[in-house]
């Protein structure tokens, strides 16, 4: 076989397996840096695996089967270099509800449910990533998302304080929970509490000042980080120590206990199909939600390196994570935030980081698991509460705010029904009001009455801006794409402003935001041509983009158009109004006449209000 033909070879099993490409180019020097991060990782995995799992009300063992046949399934499909697959605080948070609706935590059944789950989530993503349907990640508005994941962090948050308290306060919502830490109030476990303030106050000395001080100490600034890092290794070994020498197990403390040792056991889940179907849309939110924040994480880290990341691809990857994870008994993972941060800072090249990282967790689980018996379950709540502290942004409600009041709304509404009325719910509850409100501004789209900027061949909004409008021609721009929600309203409001004056002989409907054209909205289209030729009006269009053209050209619409369709509204004007156009054209242009001394301008603030049809639009022009 010729060498051409070999390359060509490799590059069409690279296509299917990334890991081939990346395999091809591998030196030394990448293994330095993959084998420094994976260490990093690994010793940040320990405590944070075993956390997760306890969070999602699965036994610690789980947290670390999570976290080892799954990170070598991402390294043969993902494209990320960088991206640390596991288990991560929402995604458990989500698996502990639904699980917890079908099962007792605690028995084989609700062990065998988060299996399911897993493995259901690793089919969806895989079927999304062979269907290249990766952009219906989008669907998910930035708001919701941030909305959810600040909602769950306060939920994960408030959920540990049973743990560190040691007193046996649950619940699924944030009321559930506060009622049950009141009720129980009386019964706190001093001791255990001391642990878990103690070990917060570390963990967050840690983060904020542990850096800082071992570099004045002489450490350089990559071990100095390297040390902050393992931070919560350091609280987990330091309460296993208090717990041994003072006998605190004897005095109430409660401790993970007996870890069982080995490798993950390989075995099928459940095939039941009574039990998939019930888990089936919690599978579906679990993955979505992963996707999106695990494909956000590697598109960051991914652009400081002038990397690129391939949505489907990312797809692929997680599915068999997720697949892997629900043969080797595990529970849903994901790409995590923080843990992918440390390993790009730590200077993961190539998807061997995670599996060198998934060897140092094997190894742990094979020889380290009886040192883990006497951690305290507080110390591994102190763990998710200062890890999932970064996730809440409640700042973001101002801004947002600020910037959108419908945006602010999705987003509101998320957070108070994730908080109120638990995770899932909250997720459908945003999506639900974001695409209703998407579609409540599509069927009312921005209409402006435009004119013409002296001494420029520009049209912009009448209240806007100061413009010579022409009396006999009205110059009408649609900011939407036109379709059956909309089309209505279109035909409507463009006949209203039509037949308002009787010196108006001409309508122009200028195009230039528009994308498409579907059926409904070419019906009104002719709907709306017959009615202004009734009325002694004739109707023309203006800076049609060509795939629009192209459908239009198929139509019998542009056979019965009582007007003309022109290149650019400039034409247009020229055309229908050619006096108004000469004198525009040589008009000098007044200083500052763009800046709307015209209604509907706050001068005082500097920017245009916001409004519809024909009062002062969003679109700033």
């Amino acid at each position: 076989m010729s060498s051409g033909a070999v390359e060509d070879a490799l590059v069409t099993i690279e296509r299917w397996l990334p890991c081939v490409g990346w395999l091809r180019r591998y030196h030394a020097e990448l293994l330095r840096g993959d084998a420094m991060a994976a260490v990093i990782v690994t010793i940040m995995l320990i405590p944070q695996s075993l956390a997760y799992a306890m969070l999602a009300g699965l036994p610690p063992e789980v947290g670390l089967y999570a976290s080892i046949a799954p990170l070598a399934a991402y390294a043969l499909l993902g494209s990320s270099g960088a991206l640390a697959v596991g288990p991560v605080a929402v995604v458990s948070l989500m698996t502990a509800a639904a699980v917890g609706d079908l099962a007792a935590v605690g028995t084989p059944e609700y062990r065998g449910a988060a299996v399911v789950l897993a493995a259901l989530s690793g089919i969806f993503l895989l079927a999304l990533g062979l269907l290249r349907l990766g952009f219906l990640a989008s669907l998910l508005s930035h708001p919701v998302i941030s909305g959810f994941i600040t909602a769950s962090g306060v939920l994960i948050a408030t959920s540990q304080l049973g743990h560190l308290l040691g007193i046996p306060a649950r619940g699924d919502t944030l009321l559930a929970i506060g009622a049950a830490l009141v009720t129980d109030a009386t019964e706190v476990h001093w001791p255990t509490a001391a642990i878990g303030a103690g070990a917060i106050a570390f963990l967050l000395w840690s983060r904020s000042r542990s850096r800082s001080l071992l570099m004045r100490l002489g450490l350089g600034r990559r071990l100095a980080d390297a040390v902050a890092k393992a931070a919560p290794v350091m609280a987990v070994v330091a309460t296993i120590a208090l717990v041994r020498v003072l006998g605190l197990e004897a005095a109430g403390v409660r401790v993970v206990g007996e870890i069982p040792g080995g490798l993950p056991p390989i075995a099928l889940p459940s095939l039941d199909p009574a039990l998939w179907a019930a888990l089936l849309p919690s599978a579906v939110l679990i993955s979505v939600v992963g996707f999106v924040e695990s494909v956000s994480v590697a598109q960051t880290l991914a652009a400081k390196r002038r990397e690129r990341i391939e949505p489907n691809r990312e797809l692929l990857g997680l599915g068999a994570a997720n697949l892997a994870a629900s043969v080797s008994g595990g529970f849903p993972v994901t790409g995590g935030f923080a843990r992918s941060v440390v390993n790009f800072d730590a200077g993961a090249r190539t998807p061997l980081a995670g599996v060198l990282a998934a060897v140092g967790i094997a190894l742990t689980a094979l020889y380290l698991t009886p040192v883990l018996r006497a951690l305290p379950t507080a110390t591994l709540a102190a763990t998710i509460v200062v890890a999932v502290l970064s996730l809440v942004d409640l700042g973001a409600l101002r801004r947002t705010w600020i910037y959108s009041r419908a945006d602010f709304a999705a987003m509101a509404l998320t957070i108070a029904t994730v908080l109120l009325a638990g995770v899932e719910r909250g997720i459908v509850a945003g999506v639900g009001l974001s695409v209703a409100l998407f579609l409540a501004r599509s069927t009312r789209p921005h209409i402006a009455v435009v004119g013409q900027v002296p001494g420029t061949q520009h049209f912009r909004n009448v209240l806007r801006h100061a413009v010579l409008v022409s009396p006999r021609v009205l110059s009408v721009r649609v900011d939407e794409s036109l379709y059956f929600a909309n089309a209505r309203f279109l035909e409507d409001r463009l006949y209203d402003l039509a037949v308002v004056s009787r010196e108006v002989r001409d309508v122009v409907l200028i195009c230039s935001a528009v994308n498409d054209i579907d059926a409904s909205a070419l019906e009104s289209l002719e709907a709306l041509n017959q009615r202004l030729g009734n009325a002694g009006v004739r109707f023309h269009l203006s800076e049609v983009k060509g795939p629009v053209m192209d459908r239009l050209e198929r139509s019998h619409f542009l056979d019965q158009l009582s007007g003309e369709v022109y290149l650019s509204q400039h034409d247009a004007l020229r055309a229908l109004d050619p006096e108004l156009t000469a004198r525009a054209d040589g008009a000098v242009r007044p200083p500052g006449s763009a800046a709307a001394r015209a209604p509907g301008r706050d001068a005082s603030a500097g920017r245009p209000a916001c409004a519809r049809d024909d009062r002062p639009g969003p679109t700033g022009c």
